[in-house]
């Protein structure tokens, strides 16, 4: 049973850090096409700081720790398929996705971020693209 609740708990939190990264990208698509409106920036800095330190930190901690807790109470999963080491794996790429995130949260911060929009619509997509392979690997296991 705890296992099960350790789960409902990853669950929630991964969808809680996802949050983040599809909307904190998608203000970098906003910041970006509105450079040079002084007092939209100031509000945007605000937003993308307490989207990624207030609610992205804590999200993404509390994924990464029930995620081991579920590998440390049922060390079996390891041996159940590539399928745990392959989303693992994209799971690292989405953490250094998130954490690319806050690279360039800095520079915009310090308004040297010379990225268009266009190329934060693209940005956008990588863990929309990173997460459908995740479910697929959870649901489908086909390795």
């Amino acid at each position: 049973m705890g296992y099960l609740w350790v789960k409902v708990f990853h669950i929630v939190f991964v969808v809680s850090w996802m949050a983040v990264l599809f909307y904190l990208p998608r203000l970098f698509v906003y910041h970006a096409e509105n450079s040079d409106n002084e007092g939209f920036v100031k509000v945007v800095k605000v937003m993308e700081k307490k989207l990624f330190y207030f609610i992205g930190i804590p999200a993404f901690v509390i994924t990464v720790i029930t995620g081991l807790s579920m590998i440390f109470i049922n060390p079996d999963l390891l041996k159940s398929g590539g399928w745990l080491h392959a989303k693992i794996f994209l799971v690292l790429l989405l953490s250094v996705f998130y954490f690319h995130n806050e690279y360039v949260r800095r520079r915009f911060e310090k308004d040297i971020c010379n990225k268009s929009g266009k190329f934060f619509r693209i940005y956008n997509e990588i863990p929309t693209i990173l997460l459908i392979l995740i479910v697929i690997l959870v649901v489908i296991k086909p390795f």
